[in-house]
């Protein structure tokens, strides 16, 4: 347990930071994850239309430091490779 006042605070901070974080996680996930439903049936309309909302989500994640950019910029890469090949 926290013995300082300062100590308190943090933990405080640390629980409601934590709670945000987790939120943008899950709505990254969902994201993603309904980019790659599309994908897995073979609907390339459905997955290009998915993965325009997608990418700002991942960035934005990125953006506010949930996730690291390079993780996010791998992320939208190899979504957009995976529709690419729907295509042909």
């Amino acid at each position: 347990m926290a013995n300082t006042k300062s100590a308190r605070k943090a933990t405080r901070k640390i629980a409601r930071r934590t709670a945000i974080n987790k939120a943008r996680r899950t709505t990254l996930r969902n994201s993603v994850r309904k980019v790659e439903e599309a994908i897995a049936a073979g609907d390339r309309a459905a997955a290009d239309a998915a993965f325009k909302s997608a990418e700002p989500a991942i960035m934005r994640a990125a953006q506010r430091g949930t996730v690291h950019k390079n993780t996010a910029s791998r992320k939208v890469s190899r979504l957009s490779h995976r529709i690419a090949k729907l295509g042909k």
